[in-house]
């Protein structure tokens, strides 16, 4: 199967960031090149990269990016740059805690070092801890594929909200991993993709990914999942997460929710794919996570083309939580959390990683 390098890290210290310009898919395949901490949160805010943890690897890359020029100051100098640049990022999106978890990684790195290394040698450093970050990455995406694949049988058809593939990630993804890794594993999957409304990352990320892998994937609107389920096309719904809480309580895609409740309401397995960097325990339950609120021309001017009155009031939520009661299993890659409960939660965190890969 094809693998997808949503971005990477080209040159040394003095390199940069290059991604895939998401906004452009699946039409066009276009990379761009991060030379600047601006272009990285530009990219960030504007959903060129998006998916919790690409977020949180392409904000560690940029860390690197904008320190290069502080590189060859004093320390003073070198840690107040580090400062602007890590609260200047973590102003671009606020709902992925992987951002704040990649951010505090780098800051914490580079304290670390603090009087013991040259600014150089420090930039140098913070570049090797983006990196472990990204292969860290790929390897839960493994991890998380492995686990996930065992709660789905051969023949079943699985739906899925927004994209949580490689797009998403640093390798083959969080919900769709699981999809990849059954397929892997000889098992035959029919994925519904949820078009995921108002910008279509289904549509537009999710179903050509699944194409580019050769994985049998029918696009529905986002208003036909009950239809789906009612009509028994549907045996599991795996979706990602941009923040979990301390009880399970877990944020996606502005949508997700319902999706949640059509599957309870017709006694199908919902499911949750996402890394341990994904969970925030210092958020107790849903109603503390932050929601994104996203321009009113999504809704309005969709893709450059007016579909609403001129002057009408605009809600327009990025994300919604989905009670952790709504959660048959969530899937990190230390193992699956069954039931989904504070003390689940915990406990799966609170292990080793030598002892949940045991």
């Amino acid at each position: 199967m094809k693998n997808i390098d949503t971005l990477h890290w080209t040159g040394d210290e003095s390199g940069c960031l290059v991604m895939i310009d998401q906004t452009l898919l699946p039409l066009e395949f276009t990379e761009i090149e991060c030379r600047t901490v601006e272009d990285v949160w530009e990219a960030i805010k504007m959903l060129r990269v998006r998916g919790a943890p690409a977020i949180g690897i392409a904000a560690a890359y940029g860390v690197c990016v904008g320190l290069q020029a502080a590189a060859s100051t004093d320390e003073a100098a070198f840690f107040t740059r580090l400062d602007e640049v890590v609260d200047y990022l973590a102003t671009s999106r606020p709902t992925a805690v992987n951002l704040f978890w990649a951010l505090d990684r780098m800051r914490k790195k580079a304290q670390l070092l603090r009087g013991k290394a040259a600014p150089a040698a420090i930039a140098a450093a913070l570049l090797a801890e983006a990196r472990a970050v990204h292969e860290e990455d790929r390897q839960m995406c493994r991890a998380i594929g492995r686990l996930g694949a065992t709660l789905l049988e051969d023949g079943q058809g699985v739906l899925t909200h927004c994209n949580a593939g490689g797009l998403a990630t640093a390798d083959y993804g969080t919900a769709l991993a699981v999809f990849f890794a059954a397929t892997e594993a000889g098992k035959t999957l029919h994925v519904y993709a949820d078009e995921t409304r108002p910008l279509l990352q289904g549509a537009r990320l999710t179903a050509w990914e699944l194409q580019q892998r050769g994985i049998d994937v029918t696009l529905i609107c986002d208003s036909m999942a009950a239809q789906v389920m009612r009509e028994g096309r549907v045996q599991a719904v795996v979706t990602g997460a941009d923040r979990i809480a301390a009880n399970g309580d877990a944020a996606n895609k502005i949508g997700t929710y319902g999706v949640a409740l059509l599957a309870a309401a017709h006694d199908i397995p919902f499911y949750v794919a996402a890394p341990t960097s994904t969970f925030d325990l210092a958020t107790p339950n849903g109603d503390a996570i932050p929601i994104e609120q996203r321009n009113a021309a999504e809704i309005t001017h969709g893709f450059g083309r007016q579909t609403a009155p001129s002057g009408v009031k605009v809600y327009n939520p990025a994300f919604d939580v989905t009670p952790a009661r709504l959660i048959q299993a969530i899937i990190c890659e230390k193992g699956i959390i069954r039931p989904v409960t504070p003390e689940c939660v915990a406990e799966m965190l609170n292990l080793s990683d030598d002892a949940a890969g045991s």
